[in-house]
């Protein structure tokens, strides 16, 4: 049986453009995603990057949800040391009672961006080591139970929570609480399998879910032939390759990368982006069946990380993907 999937946006915000150009973008996407059959569609906290516009995540979420009908939208996720729980539980217990049975929340733990930055969010060093302590809180503030301190909204609602991760920490924490895990394989690449196990080892059936429950990134670039797929992903190159150089900019256009890259630099890129699948649709599909077959642990649900610059050939990316997987059979291994 497939995977089903879903989308992850980090609203990027291309050369020339501005954020409110991001957003609109987003907007058709999501509504394309949502029509194309997508499960779910996700936003992250980043702060302090020129090239990412999704840091009020539960704001661009509510904007979200109100442009749709019935795709999930939710957090991949909020970064919970950066904010206290009860404020956290009032904004997804807001948007779960404006769009009851859509809204997802997901919970990571580093600081979506750099130290200085983290210093001027007010984030507490020390709530990283004390993520699990978090995650209870912010769960108490949603069961039924009468407190001193309550969230209004919140309280008594049923909204999902997800703990993501790119190490084993929160695949671990996700298994003892019986919580659904999503890993972040599509930058983080050597510890999937080792995360996947841990995850499914340390699971204890919950209230909220009864079997593990593991969704995985992957970075995905479908075009009408492998040539454009592939010329499409190299915008997540130069993205990743500004990383190694510590630069900042924009979302920029796709280009050669032989011009740009070191050999050095190209196999750094290409390791840590090892989860990238790019062609026609066809080869990518072909691409995602070996990567399944691969794993020693079942994956549940893909969710796909599509940075391209032109927005006609995004939207076309997700629509071929997911006619792939319609039309394929369902035995991906």
């Amino acid at each position: 049986m497939h995977p089903k999937l879903s989308v992850l946006d980090l609203a990027p915000v291309l050369e020339g453009e501005t954020p409110a150009d991001a957003f609109r973008h987003s907007r058709d996407l999501i509504q394309a995603a949502e029509k194309f059959g997508y499960h779910r569609y996700w936003v992250a906290e980043h702060h302090n990057m020129e090239g990412i516009a999704s840091s009020a995540t539960s704001v661009l979420i509510c904007y979200l949800a109100g442009a749709t009908k019935k795709i999930r939208v939710g957090a991949g996720g909020i970064m919970l040391p950066n904010h206290a729980p009860l404020i956290i539980a009032e904004q997804f217990g807001t948007l779960e009672s404006m769009y009851p049975g859509r809204i997802d929340l997901g919970l990571g733990r580093a600081p979506g961006t750099d130290l200085l930055t983290a210093r001027a969010l007010r984030r507490d060093e020390a709530g990283a080591y004390q993520f699990d302590q978090l995650v209870d809180e912010l769960m108490s503030y949603f069961d039924d139970q009468d407190r001193a301190v309550i969230a209004v909204p919140g309280k008594g609602l049923n909204i999902p929570i997800w703990l993501l991760g790119s190490s084993l920490y929160s695949a671990r924490l996700a298994g003892v609480l019986g919580l659904p895990f999503a890993f972040a394989s599509h930058f983080a690449t050597d510890l999937l399998d080792d995360a996947l196990d841990t995850y499914h080892r340390n699971f204890r059936p919950s209230n909220s879910l009864k079997t593990p429950y593991a969704m995985v990134g992957i970075n995905v670039f479908v075009g009408d032939t492998d040539e454009e797929g592939e010329f499409l992903a190299t915008t997540l190159y130069q993205q990743f390759l500004r990383m190694i150089r510590g630069k900042r900019g924009k979302t920029p256009p796709p280009t050669n990368m032989e011009k740009l890259w070191t050999d050095d630099e190209k196999k750094q890129v290409l390791q840590t982006l090892k989860f990238t699948f790019a062609g026609n649709k066809e080869t990518v599909f072909r691409q995602i069946s070996e990567f399944l077959s691969q794993r020693s642990r079942p994956v549940n649900e893909l969710i796909i990380n599509s940075p391209i610059y032109d927005q006609g050939k995004r939207r076309h990316s997700f629509e071929l993907l997911a006619k792939i997987f319609r039309e394929s059979p369902d035995d991906l291994s």
